[in-house]
């Protein structure tokens, strides 16, 4: 009996599990999405875990600091192990973008650029590559998070079991943001921090179907890493009164100066990833000089090593000298800014926090000159860790639900709000770029956020034209053609050389419109020849043959394989062009709307 049964419940757990049924599910129901965003969830939370474990074993076993010690907060008195450290780790990672210089020839997407541009399609291996890199570099003590990893591997996971259960691209890229949301909130034990980094930096856009998938996925990736790891990321932020109007005023202006900052910086890691192309030292070997600089800046101060957890709370919960905190802010934004900029893998995420915290407590010393302000250095520090953070890697939401949840009180959260939003504006007003888009767009790309763009790239004029069109040779006369082509069996022609490049194009209707006697006028085919120079290739988008349209004032030309050989391949009409293009946009819109 005990076997029967253990047989059908297995055969019900099969039938639960086949991928088959399972595509089903997730593509026809809002509750099928909410349940791939619960096991895209429990793998992030597995990911962070184990990210987390590796990299400290790693710090452990490298800087010999024990197992309850964070390495930013620890007293190293090996300085030579400070400098050896981050140059070794520069060397591994060296080695490894040696072998894959060798081997993998396309550059690696992240989930922004994926969500953006591809759909979001995301390499798997990839994924795993960049985590191992993220690894490497923080844990030999490169001035580095592993939120890019965290994101990266998560975001990875859910793209191919998105692939597997074949999703269509809107939820596709939903899924995507699942496993960053999951990332996240694993990460900082804050599910509604994970949930609106998604919403605000993945997806790009909040609907009421991506609500629930994502929500899901942080709350479960929260639980699975309070289930497998100690370590909560809260800030005390001690006893305080209420706050009062005043104390808005020296927020907005915090807000503005972390702006400034932040630009600075995201600025300064790409003047040095310029000085390091510009260089004749060869990408293997730049880690490795970078970890130099850095084990330098270290022996100075164990501070600017890693993330810079433990160095945040210590500088939290101590008074720290004005000349000692402009000293250690220094030493890390240059510390984040040469392990960026040499090629060790990593973000800016937690060191902006770090760097926020220090130029809060510095701004609060003057505190006091605000009059009627009655804020503490520690909520200062709150602010400025919120502020510089969305200064640099954005998602204003995002770092007020952050403050929120590592402080548990909901009036510094207003504060924090007006803060990160002067940030926010100050930076979108003046620059334009968080630090990912920024780093989008010194690679030639346009993309800003991650919204929907791939699909218009993804609209080309291959796939819009038609293939089966009328041509002629341009060496006929205009006999032949009226022959050939008489009135009313079509309204253009493509007329090519003898070597079959594209000559111009006619329009039939505009022949047999002439007078009878035009041949007595001494009029040949080649009068009539239209659009010499103004013709589409396969490879653009509908908007850049929209503007081709509207310069040429043609409603329809032809189409040529490339600029060289110009062989006729097709034809497009500018109105097939104008609808498929308005139906698609009007799909995006249903999509954001959540109707689809």
């Amino acid at each position: 009996m005990l076997m029967k049964l253990d047989r059908r419940r297995f055969r019900a757990l099969r039938v639960f599990l086949d991928p088959g049924r399972l595509r089903v599910l997730t593509r026809r129901s809002e509750v099928g999405l909410s349940m791939a965003g619960a096991v895209v969830g429990i793998a992030s939370g597995l990911a962070v875990t184990g990210m987390s474990f590796v990299s400290s074993e790693l710090h452990q076993m490298i800087f010999g600091i024990s197992d309850s010690e964070r390495l930013s907060a620890s007293v190293i008195d090996d300085k030579l192990l400070l400098l050896i450290a981050p140059v070794m780790g520069g060397v591994l990672l060296g080695l490894l973008l040696f072998v894959m210089a060798k081997r993998r020839k396309k550059p690696m997407v992240d989930p922004i650029e994926a969500n953006a541009l591809h759909g979001g399609r995301l390499s798997l291996t990839d994924s795993i590559i960049v985590a191992v890199q993220n690894l490497i570099s923080n844990g030999f003590g490169a001035s580095v998070g592993l939120e890019a990893g965290y994101t990266q591997l998560a975001a990875g996971i859910a793209s191919k079991f998105g692939l597997k259960l074949q999703l269509r691209r809107s939820d596709l890229r939903i899924l995507v943001g699942c496993g960053a949301a999951g990332a996240i909130a694993a990460a900082f034990n804050a599910p509604l921090t994970g949930a609106f980094y998604a919403f605000e930096l993945i997806i790009g856009t909040y609907t009421i179907v991506s609500l629930t998938p994502v929500v899901v996925s942080a709350l479960v990736s929260t639980l699975i890493a309070r289930l497998l790891a100690e370590g909560d990321f809260t800030i005390d932020i001690g006893r305080f009164g209420s706050v009062v109007p005043a104390d808005y005023i020296p927020t907005l202006l915090l807000g503005a100066v972390s702006a400034g900052v932040g630009i600075l910086l995201m600025q300064g890691v790409a003047f040095i990833e310029e000085l390091a192309r510009k260089s004749s030292i060869a990408p293997p070997f730049r880690p490795a000089l970078g970890g130099i600089i850095v084990g330098l800046l270290a022996m100075i101060s164990p501070q600017v090593l890693s993330a810079g957890h433990g160095a945040l709370h210590l500088n939290l919960s101590r008074d720290v000298a004005i000349p000692v905190l402009i000293g250690l802010f220094l030493l890390k934004s240059l510390a984040s800014a040469i392990s960026i900029g040499s090629g060790f893998r990593g973000g800016l995420f937690f060191a902006s926090l770090f760097m926020g915290a220090l130029l809060g407590k510095l701004f609060a010393y003057g505190g006091p000159y605000f009059a009627n302000a009655t804020l503490t250095p520690v909520i200062y520090a709150v602010v400025g860790m919120s502020s510089l953070a969305v200064a640099v890697i954005g998602g204003p939401l995002t770092m007020t639900f952050l403050a929120l949840e590592i402080t548990g009180d909901f009036p510094i959260t207003a504060l924090v709000l007006a803060a990160v939003i002067t940030s926010s504006l100050v930076v979108r007003s003046t620059f334009g770029y968080s630090f990912a888009t920024w780093r989008f767009h010194l690679r030639g790309e346009s993309i800003r956020s991650a919204h929907d763009v791939g699909w218009i790239r993804n609209l080309t004029v291959d796939k819009l034209m038609r293939a089966d069109v009328k041509t002629a040779k341009a060496g006929i006369s205009l006999e032949e053609f009226k022959k050939a082509f008489p009135i009313g069996s079509t309204q253009r022609v493509i007329l090519v050389e003898e070597s079959d490049k594209y000559a111009g194009l006619v329009l039939v209707p505009e022949i047999y419109a002439n007078p009878t006697d035009a041949q007595d006028e001494g009029k040949a085919l080649a009068d009539f020849i239209r659009y010499r120079n103004d013709f589409l290739q396969p490879q653009m988008n509908a908007r850049q043959a929209a503007a081709i349209f509207d310069k040429s004032e043609s409603e329809a030309l032809a189409v040529v394989n490339n600029l060289i050989e110009r062989k006729v391949i097709g034809q497009l009409s500018e109105s097939y062009t104008l609808r498929r293009y308005s139906e698609e946009l009007d799909r995006r819109r249903r999509e954001v709307s959540g109707e689809i």
